[in-house]
């Protein structure tokens, strides 16, 4: 599977890397037009469109909309799926998603399969947080990541909780809460892509799927 990242700015560098573990991938940093709004075609060069045509998944970052709406629709009919990572606005996001291969989720660790077969190979791996506790004896041994946020935060995390509870038995109340804090202290961007959006809100919103994944984990033991 060929994963492609799109930015014409400073967001999709983390994802790239993340991804890029188990999935084949490019990265591709495009010009956008220099106003915010331009009515004539944009020409993409042809060694990128080359890339992005042999893509299954696009993920695009790509902040200026015009930018971003022709790379939906050039590209939309030649890949499986593409993700819109960054987004500006509910009408924007409607033209987005009139092809019906695209997504704008409102978080991208909140990915969740959709019945899309290449959709849902990415986000096996790539996605809603997912970790598994590795115990012997009733105590905490490792931390292994089934499925991690895009940005790399679920690494982040569970490196933290597998250091801090090695070799102690897990607390079925705090560990979840701690490690949702933990999320606190990665510097999420997810906010700074919007406008008009909560920057909080999103770090929450990371924060719980977080907590979620470590209390999912904990219930499969009988603590």
């Amino acid at each position: 599977m060929k994963i492609v990242v799109l930015t014409d700015g400073p967001y999709g560098d983390r994802a790239y890397d993340n991804v890029k573990k188990d999935f084949s991938a490019d990265f591709i940093k495009m010009e956008a037009p220099n106003s915010m709004f331009f009515d004539d075609d944009i020409e993409i060069p042809k060694e990128q469109v080359d890339i992005i045509e042999n893509a299954n998944i696009i993920i695009s970052y790509i902040s200026h909309p015009d930018l971003g709406l022709d790379i939906v629709y050039k590209f939309a009919e030649k890949v499986d799926w593409i993700i819109i990572a960054s987004w500006k606005g509910n009408g924007l996001k409607n033209q987005y998603e009139s092809k019906t291969n695209v997504s704008c989720p409102y978080i991208m660790c909140e990915l969740e399969k959709n019945g899309n077969p290449i959709y849902d190979e990415f986000v096996r791996k790539i996605g809603r947080p997912k970790v598994d506790l590795i115990l012997e004896e009733g105590k905490i041994k490792d931390v292994k990541v089934i499925r991690s946020s895009p940005c790399g935060s679920t690494s982040f995390v569970s490196e933290y909780i597998a250091e801090k509870y090695k070799d102690k038995v897990p607390d079925e109340e705090n560990l979840p809460r701690e490690a949702g804090l933990r999320i606190q202290h990665y510097p999420c961007r997810a906010g700074k892509m919007r406008l008009f959006t909560d920057e909080e809100c999103k770090k929450q919103k990371a924060s719980q799927f977080h907590q979620e994944a470590f209390q999912k984990a904990l219930s499969n033991f009988n603590i």
